[in-house]
């Protein structure tokens, strides 16, 4: 056991500057991800900041949308009447996430937070960029089943293990932040950093800087989707997932809205299918066209070269789902 300090601060700007004034402090939430890597010897923190006891969870209506604290439950976002009604798609994506158990714990603010699941990031004896930048990826002579084939670099092909995010990004949300400096916004799609360029940081937060909420903007028209493949039917991160929201009138589609999950280092906002979308027929040509024209930028490993087939038939069958004349 290493020993660490630990603060349970009351407000928001007494948490901001108790992780601001140490290098080696860090926010605790749920500790569904953070307590593995400090078992692991993965992360090793000074101070342990606990925001649990922050009045931050609560869900609140807006004038158009929907705000939830950065502290509420995963179990609690996905059961609010609110987000079931008005964002199904959030509502599916956070039930598919992990088990009870860990929805129980998890936070809204840590989900968003949380680190790869990469096996060579969290095993401390091999190289790992985003763990000790410049020691190199062991992942790309390895196994890389569960790899990125969208927007990876030599330096890290590790995905981002979310599902929740992926719900999130098709619906344009925005993340609420506090930090030394203030408040801030920053939408969904830029808070995750490419990993090109300094992997070890995830995100595009400062030291410092704390999650407070998460708004949605009003439910965009249309029905949603969220579509998840892994390897078992429970407490498994995804091998290929699909967010997608899709408004048809007289056969033709007038809106799209589509996220991949478990292809990148982030929530893949699929805008090249989206505007081949747009205006085309809501038939199964459509469809395939629309996947296969986002699916050409996939650089796959040997190895995940099964997951553009796989990503291809998640967001052609989700399609279909939207656009049957019965759907919910």
């Amino acid at each position: 056991m290493r020993p660490f300090d630990y603060e349970r601060p009351a407000e928001p700007d007494a948490a901001v500057a108790a992780v601001a004034a140490r290098p080696d402090a860090v926010f605790l939430g749920g500790g569904t991800n953070l307590v593995d890597l400090m078992k692991l010897g993965v992360a090793d923190p000074g101070l342990l900041v606990d925001v649990t006891g922050l009045p931050l969870d609560r869900i609140e209506r807006l004038p158009a949308g929907l705000r939830i604290g950065a502290t509420v439950r995963n179990a609690d976002a996905a059961a609010d009447p609110d987000v079931r009604r008005r964002y199904p798609v959030l509502a599916r994506a956070l039930l598919a996430g992990a088990s009870g158990q860990v929805r129980n714990m998890a936070t809204v603010g840590g989900n968003l937070l949380q680190r790869t699941r990469c096996s060579y990031f969290q095993d401390t004896t091999l190289p790992c960029n985003k763990r000790e930048p410049g020691s190199g990826c062991s992942a790309l002579h390895g196994h890389t089943r569960h790899h990125a084939i969208l927007g990876a670099s030599r330096g890290c092909v590790a995905v981002h293990p979310s599902d929740m995010a992926v719900a999130l990004a098709a619906l344009d949300a925005t993340v609420r932040v506090r930090g030394p400096g203030g408040e801030r916004a920053v939408p969904v799609a830029g808070l995750y950093r490419p990993p090109d360029d300094a992997p070890d940081r995830d995100t595009v937060l400062e030291h410092g800087e704390l999650v407070t909420a998460v708004d949605l903007p009003a439910p965009p028209p249309g029905r949603s989707a969220y579509r998840k493949v892994r390897d078992r039917a429970s407490y498994a991160f995804a091998l290929v997932s699909v967010a997608a929201v899709l408004d048809v009138a007289d056969g033709a589609v007038r809106a799209a809205r589509i996220a991949f999950g478990g292809l990148a280092h982030r929530p893949w906002r699929a805008l090249r299918a989206e505007a081949s979308l747009v205006g085309a027929p809501a038939d199964e040509r459509s469809f395939r066209a629309a996947a296969d024209e986002e699916l050409a930028l996939a650089r796959p490993l040997p190895g995940t070269q099964f997951k553009v087939p796989m990503a291809r038939g998640a967001l052609v069958a989700a399609l279909r789902e939207l656009s049957a004349p019965d759907a919910p």
